[in-house]
């Protein structure tokens, strides 16, 4: 069971650097992983007492922490720019920028299913611009960084942050498909959904055939690289809810034999990709638990249970409610519960890093 990292505060006498000096594109995984709470609670397939409150609670929290993130990753680039572009032209960073248009557009998907209880309408018109921005920055990252891995980086999961946005994006349009125009204005964002589906899934797949390739080759990666395994399971979750979610509104956008279709082909391949997500899941567990014996220290890195497990959540609630299967369902609830744990103690190690400093020091 994953607990809080002790680790000792700086000493006292060390010189500090600012504290935006350092300021890595994978701090938006924090948003990212406490955004996923607001979305898996709102669209959770079984009724349960708070789940209301937790959305809402979730969603103001990862509106407000990605507010303040763009500001001080604006202010990191002003003030630090030699810095940043360091982290930018670095391989072993470059993947972590996909980070920020998927905390975009979480916090977008959830300002359709919770943001439009507190401000109404006008909610919707937010989560439009933030999908807009995030699908924009989602697509640039997934042609951009790529080549930047290629030329130096080793192959991990991690190579799979800057492909799993557009993917993101398909899942997320779905909610505000039935807020557009009748017409052309829904097929068309329909259309476009699937389009981002399928970039996401083809790159993901060209992805992990060469991170497996490598890890074939030169093994697991080290005990504190363990929490990264659980990132496939984020574009797995990703497009079972994108296949389901875009199948259950596309009766808005196409004709009725058209959309039984397209339900059709998101309960084949939700059921299909789910046993491998069950198989990678397990496998995960395994690594982290005999990670945890070995030594296993809080890092930012640890972020990475916590979004993947949310969108198997999502996934999985997505599934459970296109075939009607209780089991699903409560297994989505499940993994929901799970997620909430985790996100605890994870969210406890970073505000304590914060606090100390330890997390506000130069990227290895």
């Amino acid at each position: 069971m994953l607990t809080i990292a002790r680790e000792p505060a700086p000493a006292p006498t060390a010189r500090r650097s600012p504290a935006l000096a350092h300021l890595t594109p994978n701090w938006f995984a924090v948003v990212m992983g406490t955004g996923i709470i607001a979305v898996g609670a709102a669209s959770l397939p079984v009724d349960l007492p708070g789940r209301d409150s937790i959305a809402r609670g979730f969603w103001v929290l990862a509106t407000a922490v990605l507010l303040l993130l763009s500001v001080a990753f604006a202010a990191h680039w002003v003030r630090h720019r030699e810095q940043a572009l360091g982290y930018a032209r670095n391989p072993a960073m470059a993947p972590f920028y996909g980070a920020l248009p998927m905390a975009v557009l979480t916090v977008g998907a959830g300002a359709v299913g919770v943001g439009t209880e507190i401000f109404g309408p006008s909610a919707v018109v937010a989560a439009a611009v933030l999908w807009a921005l995030g699908t924009v920055a989602g697509v640039t990252a997934a042609i951009i960084v790529p080549p930047r891995m290629l030329s130096g980086g080793t192959p991990s999961p991690v190579w799979l942050m800057p492909v799993v946005p557009p993917m993101v994006s398909a899942a997320t349009g779905a909610a505000l498909i039935p807020h557009l125009p009748e017409g052309q204005a829904r097929l068309t964002m329909l259309l476009g959904c699937y389009a981002l589906f399928a970039m996401a899934l083809t790159a993901a797949v060209v992805t992990m055939a060469v991170v497996i390739g490598h890890l074939a080759q030169a093994g697991l990666p080290g005990v504190q690289a363990i929490p990264t395994m659980w990132i496939p399971l984020g574009v797995i979750g990703q497009s079972i809810a994108a296949a389901n979610l875009l199948g259950r509104v596309s009766g808005t956008a196409v004709s009725s034999d058209a959309a039984a279709g397209l339900r059709a082909f998101g309960v084949a391949y939700g059921t299909g990709v789910a046993g491998i997500g069950a198989l990678v899941l397990g496998f995960a567990c395994l690594l982290t638990f005999r990670a945890a014996g070995r030594g296993l220290r809080f890092s930012m890195s640890w972020w990475s249970f916590t979004f993947p497990l949310g969108a198997c959540a999502v996934g999985a609630g997505a599934l459970g409610m296109a075939t009607d299967s209780v089991a699903v369902q409560w297994f989505s609830v499940a993994l929901f519960a799970l997620l909430l744990g985790i996100w605890t103690v994870v969210a406890a190690n970073t505000a304590r890093g914060v606090w100390t400093r330890s997390l506000l020091v130069p990227a290895p």
